[in-house]
């Protein structure tokens, strides 16, 4: 199957680092125009510099962060309102909240993790929507967790912030599907990025181990025994962005590497 992106326009969220960039650079090298969100405007420039351009796309940046949602919804309708363009796809991505026993979580880490990981996602796709609905097509694709089907052990906050998220898409997916607009959730399992290194080091030093040995346990979790890679994660999501996934709405989709027990 050859997939064509030719004059579809995204915006790729967390699009500096691991699965985020690993899509962007998917997605632009199969001939979509991008806009890149992210919070550091050094990383992105970067970013934007080595993203193909060879359908003669011209790639543009946002800085926001998703901490701070009341910002992200002012300067991200600021740039649309801006914008002449259709906007075929929305990839909603961000990092998720620190490690630890669930009982141990404060009040505030359950309101942070659900205003960066939900809220802007929905300030995200409400700022898409009226174009796509308008052109009676559009994909929105969120990338959550693996935990969403089996929660993950020290991750107490994620695996309750990622469950409501899926559950936002699969309802999103209901509303919009009569526009033309397709909903779904990709459920990364175990994946080499930096955010995994950090909970990997966190956990190393918690356990008294190494960090090899943490990661060794990790792919031993996996029916493929290893560790997933960002570039395995974007193969599914260029499919879901185009036009032969027209077809395809309110799925969870893991790519886990047959991620089993705990």
């Amino acid at each position: 199957m050859k997939i064509s992106l030719k004059n579809k326009h995204a915006i790729v969220c967390g699009s500096t680092n691991g699965i985020g960039k690993a899509t962007a650079f998917l997605l632009a090298k199969n001939g979509c125009e991008l806009t890149l969100v992210a919070r550091n405007q050094n990383k992105l420039d970067e970013t934007c510099s080595q993203l193909n351009t060879e359908n003669n796309q011209t790639h543009k940046t946002v800085c926001a962060d998703f901490n701070h949602p009341n910002k992200l919804k002012k300067v991200i309708s600021s740039y649309l309102d801006r914008m002449d363009k259709p906007i075929d796809v929305l990839i909603n991505n961000s990092g998720g909240p620190p490690g630890g026993p669930l009982i141990d979580a404060s009040e505030d880490e359950f309101r942070n993790a659900f205003e960066r990981l939900l809220i802007c996602n929905h300030i995200m796709a409400k700022a898409v929507y009226p174009r796509m609905r308008e052109q009676g097509s559009g994909r929105i694709i969120n990338i959550i967790s693996t935990s969403v089907n089996q929660v993950i052990p020290g991750l107490g906050v994620s695996n309750t912030v990622r469950g409501s998220v899926a559950q936002w898409g699969k309802t999103l997916a209901l509303e919009l599907g009569v526009y033309g607009i397709c909903v779904n959730n990709i459920l990364p399992g175990y994946t080499v990025t930096d955010r995994l290194e950090d909970l990997a080091k966190s956990k190393a030093g918690d356990l008294g181990i190494t960090t090899d040995e943490i990661k060794r346990n990790w792919a031993d979790k996996t029916s493929l025994k290893r560790l997933g890679k960002p570039d395995e994660i974007a193969n599914i999501i260029l499919f879901l962005a185009s036009k032969e996934a027209s077809y395809v709405t309110g799925h969870n989709f893991s790519v886990d590497g047959g991620r089993s027990g705990a």
